[in-house]
């Protein structure tokens, strides 16, 4: 397997970005789970076990500005075409270093793995582990290059509170790692407001093609 978009992803982490040249770099997969693109500023990164040269073509072809090609529909569209696999979105990708010691939120660890936040969890992070607060999950796993993700979910009738921030906050607490990342839609921007209040910063953006 591939380390580059490990190593892109680590520095990317500590705030040191791909050039902003324009360019498109098309890159192994680093799994066979994971494939997809990440769009830094004015650079792209395109992870996929297929012909660099297609990838290259279909980006040429693609009725966009250079610079956004890699997240244009139509090159997307060609991908899943390709390889099967479908998306989601587009997500906002964020990363925020670990904290010391306990989360101040109280926390209770699922372990049922029928749970369905937790068999949900499985199909696209390994190591997963959830914890559930009075209103809500955070979810911890390693997705894409073995980075450590979080991600939480709120109910409805706890929105508001400021619950969102807390649980992410916990993330960076329960991960076992120098720093933890998280995706948003970009379109939801309770999300959006609730990590960055937590402390994570933008780096870019991505898509995943789905395995399976």
């Amino acid at each position: 397997m591939s380390d580059a978009v490990a190593d892109i992803l680590a520095a990317a982490a500590r705030g040191v970005f791909p050039p902003p040249d324009g360019s498109v770099r098309v890159v192994p997969q680093p799994s066979p789970r994971d494939a997809g693109v990440l769009a830094f500023t004015a650079h792209s990164v395109v992870f996929l076990d297929e012909d660099p040269q297609w990838a290259r073509r279909e980006l040429a072809a693609t009725a966009s500005d250079a610079l956004a090609a890699a997240m244009n529909p139509a090159f997307l569209a060609a991908v899943m075409a390709r390889t099967g696999r479908p998306m989601n979105t587009i997500d906002l990708l964020t990363v925020a270093p670990a904290l010391p010691g306990a989360p101040e939120l109280a926390l209770r660890e699922i372990a049922d793995p029928d749970h369905p936040r937790v068999a949900r969890a499985w199909k696209f992070r390994d190591d997963v582990r959830v914890w559930a607060a009075d209103g809500g999950v955070v979810v911890l796993g390693r997705g894409v290059a073995g980075r450590w993700e979080a991600a939480v979910e709120v109910d409805e009738d706890a929105r508001g509170g400021g619950l969102g921030r807390a649980l992410a906050v916990a993330a960076r607490h329960l991960v076992p790692d120098a720093v933890v990342w998280a995706q948003q839609s970009p379109g939801n921007a309770r999300s959006v407001r609730a990590f960055q209040a937590a402390g994570y910063r933008p780096v870019g953006s991505e898509a995943l093609f789905i395995a399976g």
